[in-house]
């Protein structure tokens, strides 16, 4: 579904280059992306908005993997808000869109009125990366920022990576004349280009990882601290638009770094569920399992976390020893 407030550039990761920094990066914005996500719960306020960040957050760092793969973020936490999880699944063909989506798990009762961060408590931040059968999943994880999720994704990065990395993000709910309330979101990630492997030294007589910055040589940190105080003069109606391209973003911000944008991706709200996905999740159980999740009507049901969707099954047609079908 199409929303009449949205643009061409809404629902898009736009990747771009600063050559004379040797530094490269992304800007995104989510609508209609983010509303599909959102509209499938009705969280309150404080966890709607970290499902913002985390959802501009996946959508930045997921423009970077390949087709058909997919990229899971997930928090962790101790806090109010136990766990969010993103989804990001690498477009089926060139050129296709991308899908995003993500969840929410939280205790109402122990929601605060304090900032969204202060809703997360200790906990971690993970990584993976799904490359498709036969190949091993790549996973990372870092502890959780108390400023706030785009922190600890930089913390992810200079800890599992050892890439510089830069978030500055905007997402909150637009009000504008012409449209209904909803959310919208976007951001721009800056990354230093990897080298051969100037990450992998460790610091003399400690035996501890040196920090990504430290590693970079004095002309790269100054163009790291450069372009950094440039973004940092960026505000979130340049980051969420509507009326204001990326690429106009882009040659405020950093015109003497020359960037170079290349395709943009295309992002859309999508769920993978299937009654065939259910069936197979439940084929591990056995017939005594099924029978104790079997309902008063004699009924298994099951709703997806992401999407709502509802599957109503016959017992007898799931559990490791169900009949197959003819």
């Amino acid at each position: 579904m199409t929303n009449d407030h949205s643009t061409t550039w809404d629902d898009t990761v736009l990747p771009f280059q600063l050559d004379n920094s040797d530094i490269r990066g992304r800007i995104a914005r989510l609508d209609t992306a983010l509303g599909g996500i959102l509209r499938q719960h009705n969280y309150p306020p404080q966890v709607e908005a970290l499902v913002a960040e985390m959802a501009v957050l996946t959508a930045l760092i997921g423009q970077t993997i390949n087709l058909r793969w997919k990229l899971q973020l997930q928090v962790q936490s101790k806090g109010p808000v136990r766990m969010i999880a993103t989804d990001y699944y690498g477009p089926e063909t060139e050129g296709g869109p991308a899908r995003i989506r993500a969840y929410a798990s939280y205790d109402e009762d122990r929601l605060t009125d304090g900032a969204p961060i202060d809703q997360v408590g200790d906990g971690y931040f993970a990584l993976m990366i799904d490359q498709g059968a036969g190949m091993t999943p790549y996973q990372g994880i870092a502890p959780l920022s108390s400023e706030s999720l785009s922190k600890s994704a930089e913390g992810y990065f200079a800890q599992s990576e050892q890439l510089p990395t830069r978030f500055e993000l905007s997402f909150g709910k637009s009000t504008t004349a012409d449209a209904e309330e909803h959310w919208r979101a976007g951001g721009v990630m800056l990354q230093h280009m990897p080298k051969a492997s100037p990450f992998a030294a460790q610091a003399e007589g400690t035996g501890e990882t040196l920090k990504p910055v430290d590693l970079l040589g004095e002309d790269e940190q100054e163009n790291w601290h450069r372009v950094n105080v440039l973004l940092d003069t960026v505000d979130d109606l340049e980051l969420i638009g509507p009326t204001l391209e990326p690429s106009s973003v882009l040659l405020r911000l950093f015109h003497e770094e020359a960037p170079r944008v290349f395709d943009k991706q295309r992002v859309h709200f999508g769920c993978t569920c299937s009654e065939d996905r259910v069936r197979q999740s439940l084929s591990i159980y056995s017939a005594q399992d099924i029978e104790s999740m079997t309902t008063d009507d004699g009924r298994v049901t099951a709703d997806c976390q992401f999407c709502g969707a509802h599957y109503d099954l016959d017992p007898a047609s799931v559990g490791f020893d169900a009949e197959p079908d003819a």
